[in-house]
């Protein structure tokens, strides 16, 4: 080794380096050793998270920043203009809000112990569309709701009163509209009003301010599936006719269609008698206003009546109406009445339709005529197939007019057998009246009871 003086001289001088000698040790020290190492590093971890431990002070230093934080902000926000400015209002402080383009009636009509619930709707909200929703008639509302009969509905921030149009969707994905509601099914309900986003839920009532109605006033309820302008709601149609000509298998119809346009929206279309003979119409013919040319599988007949089974959109009504109650000074608003309430105040009953109601069909029953084979054909035809009939005959043969005569063995048989259903008969007679005074005794009694 080389080392430098202070006198900057060099030393040449090494070192050697004495050999350690290593002493054997015994189990004992060996085990003490290892007792030692692991109290050490008990105290090392110990004195790390321990709570004593003086170097354990991250969860101190976390609280000791919270705490800071939490100072300094009460410092900062001890002014209530910052406190508005970042947080907003708190709750349970008295604010005063300016609301524009609002009716007289409402400050005319102000009163301080009704509560006011203010809110605002999304810029979607401020449009006017069809909405469809799925709808359920409450278990509790006692009665079925009517087809475009008016409802308030409650929707968002919006109380509305509309004319729904009920539907129930086919396998096929058809609208078919429905008179009433189901009585334990959920149907779609169109309607027109405010747009809401899909999956907004909503409640509906006969009236808003209703408080006569001694039944469950929410009357269904219902959530919006999609705002889709394309929504085609129909119905059946039935349309009939008769034919004023008739060919081998085509015939002239009236009375089905008004007019040649009718006509012309229809070709094409399957039509069908009431003895099951099906055709389809052709071309529409100028005269008389909405007949037409169709044609039959088979040839029908002049009696015969010709249906048309179609269907017909159904338009939606757009009809809206807001709830104003708060502009009225008793806080009750009226709006459109069903059809029911206005013939309950007018005292008018039902109209009855005499072609609707039921009743007995008098057919007269149809003569055939005889089937007459004529005689060369007769000759031409097998022996089994030919026709076996016999004229009639003036006198009549001995067979049929002669007379039977019983033996003395047999007539005395029938007077027997005769007396013997006479009897029995007899006996019959006598325990039905029997039973029949038993059966009076015990409805006496019963109802001797039932009055006391």
């Amino acid at each position: 080794l080389e080392a430098e003086s202070e006198d900057g001289v060099e030393n040449d001088d090494v070192e050697e380096e004495t050999p350690q000698t290593t002493e054997e040790k015994t189990p004992e020290e060996e085990k003490s050793k290892y007792e030692k190492k692991k109290e050490k590093l008990k105290q090392l971890f110990d004195t790390d998270y321990d709570e004593n431990g003086d170097e354990s002070k991250y969860f101190a230093d976390l609280q000791e920043e919270v705490d800071s934080q939490t100072r300094t902000n009460k410092e900062f926000f001890a002014d209530e203009a910052h406190r508005e400015r970042y947080e907003g209002y708190r709750a349970g402080q008295y604010v005063r809000v300016t609301i524009t383009d609002m009716p007289c009636e409402l400050t005319e009509t102000f009163d301080p112990h009704y509560p006011l619930v203010v809110g605002g709707v999304a810029n979607l909200e401020h449009q006017m569309g069809l909405l469809q929703t799925r709808t359920k008639r409450h278990r509790w509302y006692p009665k079925i709701l009517k087809n475009q009969d008016p409802i308030v509905v409650s929707l968002g921030w919006r109380r509305f009163q509309t004319r729904p149009v009920y539907s129930i969707q086919d396998h096929n994905m058809r609208q078919r509209m429905l008179k009433y509601t189901p009585e334990h099914m959920h149907c779609h309900a169109t309607f027109y009003g405010p747009l809401a986003p899909p999956n907004t839920t909503f409640i509906a009532t006969q009236g808003a301010t209703d408080k006569k109605t001694s039944s469950f006033r929410i009357v269904a309820t219902g959530v919006v599936l999609g705002l889709d302008k394309t929504i085609d709601v129909v119905k059946k149609l039935k349309l009939t006719g008769t034919p004023y000509k008739i060919f081998k298998n085509t015939a002239f119809l009236k009375g089905m269609f008004s007019s040649i346009l009718e006509v012309s929206k229809f070709e094409g279309a399957m039509i069908k008698t009431v003895s099951g003979i099906r055709g389809q119409v052709k071309r529409a013919l100028s005269a008389p206003p909405g007949a037409f040319r169709a044609s039959f599988e088979d040839k029908i007949q002049i009696s015969d009546i010709v249906f048309l089974r179609c269907w017909v959109s159904v338009d939606i009504p757009k009809f809206y109406t807001p709830v104003i109650n708060l502009l009225t000074v008793d806080k009750t608003w009226s709006g459109m009445r069903t059809v029911a309430e206005l013939r309950r105040e007018r005292g008018e009953t039902i109209p009855v339709k005499q072609d609707s109601l039921y009743k007995e069909i008098e057919r007269q029953q149809k003569v055939f005529k005889p089937l007459v084979v004529s005689k060369s054909l007769q000759k031409n035809l097998p022996f089994k197939t030919k026709p076996k009939v016999e004229n009639k005959r003036k006198k009549q043969l001995y067979v049929t007019k002669r007379a039977v005569v019983s033996e003395p063995g047999e007539r005395r048989l029938t007077t027997l057998m005769q007396q013997l259903l006479t009897a029995q008969k007899e006996s019959d007679k006598k325990k039905m009246e029997k039973k029949n005074k038993e059966k009076e005794k015990y409805l006496a009694e019963q109802a001797k009871i039932t009055a006391k």
